[in-house]
């Protein structure tokens, strides 16, 4: 698995997660995790005690490489996760998504930058999904906004650059299937193409104001330099 932590002190680790690692462990399971992982790397460099340990404050989705954020002891977390959305400045995912196929995939061509403002329900199995017209009333929905900016358009695939005005489960993936551009490797929104072997989402930028020094951080991780160069 890829892992990088790119900055640590006292109260916050910002690190790099690789595609299929989960951010954090669900019951039962032993594998590993982007939370397990800060914690070795704690334990190896003698930063570890039962009050300094990462707690998570966001997640990824397993799938989604990129970067994220940890609380280094409990007080941390709730400081950031009750100032989340002001100290957080700037949040932006990179994503390469199939265009829409058949006969009336130039009807559904987007403008260059935009928002999506679909509200989200949620399958059994915890999957989100954008209900369509009138079976709309028929689910529970909670708000969904996300914003958009074409970076490349392909003939085949487009390259997205995404920030979120909500973070809900799956809001990205949900939102651009809506629109018939699943992203590239997602089964689950029933993109036919996989031309990286892989989920085609990246967490690249993260920017916050440090609750405890005001200090504006930015961490910036590049998505794969294939992406952009295989959709042209």
């Amino acid at each position: 698995m890829k892992f990088n932590v790119l900055f640590q002190d006292q109260n916050i680790a910002v690190i790099c997660k690789s595609e299929n690692l989960l951010s954090v462990p669900y019951p039962g399971f032993r594998g590993k995790t982007a939370l397990g992982l800060l914690e070795e790397n704690m334990r190896k460099r003698g930063t570890y005690s039962a009050k300094h340990r990462p707690f998570a404050v966001h997640r990824l989705d397993r799938e989604t490489s990129g970067v994220m954020m940890f609380a280094l002891n409990e007080r941390a977390q709730k400081t950031i996760m009750d100032s989340w959305q002001v100290m957080v400045t700037e949040r932006l995912y990179r994503a390469v998504a199939q265009n829409p196929l058949g006969k009336n995939a130039a009807l559904n061509a987007l403008p260059d930058c935009g928002l999506i403002d679909s509200p989200l329900a949620y399958n059994a199995y915890n999957q989100a999904f954008v209900p369509k017209g009138g079976s709309a009333g028929k689910f529970k929905t909670i708000p969904a906004r996300t914003n958009y900016k074409i970076i490349a358009r392909g003939d085949r695939y487009t390259l997205f650059e995404l920030s979120l005005d909500t973070g809900r489960k799956n809001q990205i993936r949900a939102h651009l299937a809506s629109l018939g551009y699943p992203l590239c490797g997602d089964k689950n929104y029933r993109a036919k193409a996989n031309p990286f072997g892989r989920l085609a989402l990246h967490a690249r930028t993260l920017e916050f104001i440090n609750p405890w020094t005001k200090e504006k951080t930015r961490f910036e991780i590049p998505e794969p330099p294939d992406w952009q160069k295989n959709i042209m």
